[in-house]
């Protein structure tokens, strides 16, 4: 459930921001009479996501043997990879992600031009949430659970962009993205092992050094409960790993890190956070909010 928590959240507030900037833009260019076609185009990505989640669920559910390892090996490879160009993106590309969003505005004339532009900025962040939910459920023992966490997150990220809006607050984006970041690569880290684990049993190695567990716990928290369940599910936490599966989780997360935590070199060239648009956006929902 922590695991589907953090991802709703980030992906949930993003599409906050993508949105502010939207109707913030159309606000401040007397257009104010297409914010419609935005809810319409966002509506639509939302309820499309949805559709594509639940067709991908039940096509996959009750899969076993061969099959049930390809397909989790599969969607836990995919997520891992998806979930770490959407981090590395986001953290490169979030000073630009306002301008890009407000041209994209100026060439859609007409609403159903512009609930196309809304559509496909809010797809693209709901369909990478359904890949990372489903990635998160061949991780953990229970997809309620998942849904429990995932519906949670969704709910504080909307009560955080609407303390955005009523108030104008200057939330802390540069921190939360930052956390948030390093917390999904480590599940990101933990879906690569995940993989790794399925693609071995596919493939049928069952013997040798590296399919040894590195360690073995047969009691305590860590073996069973309440916390074993969160780290597996947040981490990909396993009792008794195979060694190729902790060393791919390690040789996945450190170089990621590195890359996500390095200073730049020279301050002209500085990378930005989401917190490089907290100020546009506040300005823009202050606007369409009519302050």
């Amino acid at each position: 459930m922590g695991a589907s928590f953090i991802i709703t959240l980030r992906e949930g507030l993003e599409i906050a921001i993508v949105l502010a900037i939207l109707v913030g833009y159309i606000v401040k260019a007397g257009r104010r009479e297409q914010i419609r076609s935005v809810w319409l185009g966002a509506g639509s990505a939302t309820l499309a996501s949805i559709v594509v989640g639940v067709i991908v669920h039940f096509a996959t559910n009750g899969l076993h043997g061969k099959g049930e390892q390809a397909v989790e090996g599969g969607l836990a490879l995919s997520a891992a990879i998806v979930l770490t160009y959407m981090i590395l993106w986001m953290r490169k590309n979030a000073r630009t992600l306002g301008g890009h969003l407000r041209g994209k505005v100026d060439l859609a004339v007409t609403g159903g031009a512009l609930a196309g532009v809304a559509f496909i900025a809010v797809a693209r962040e709901g369909l990478e949430t359904v890949l990372f939910l489903l990635g998160a459920e061949t991780g953990s023992s229970s997809g309620a659970e998942v849904v429990i966490g995932g519906a949670l997150g969704l709910v504080v990220s909307a009560v955080i962009g609407l303390l955005i809006y009523v108030g104008g607050s200057r939330i802390d984006l540069r921190s939360f993205f930052r956390y948030t970041g390093l917390l999904l690569i480590l599940f990101a880290a933990g879906l690569a092992g995940k993989a790794v684990h399925e693609f071995r049993e596919l493939l049928e190695f069952e013997s040798g050094w590296l399919i040894e567990p590195m360690w073995t716990i047969t009691s305590g928290s860590l073996a069973a409960g309440n916390v074993h369940d969160f780290l597996k599910g947040m981490f990909g936490w396993s009792p008794t790993p195979e060694r190729i599966r902790v060393f791919t989780y390690f040789a996945y997360a450190i170089p990621v890190l590195w890359v996500f935590l390095r200073p730049e070199s020279s301050a002209g060239d500085t990378v930005a956070t989401a917190a490089a648009n907290v100020e546009h956006v506040v300005s823009d929902l202050e606007s369409a909010g009519g302050k």
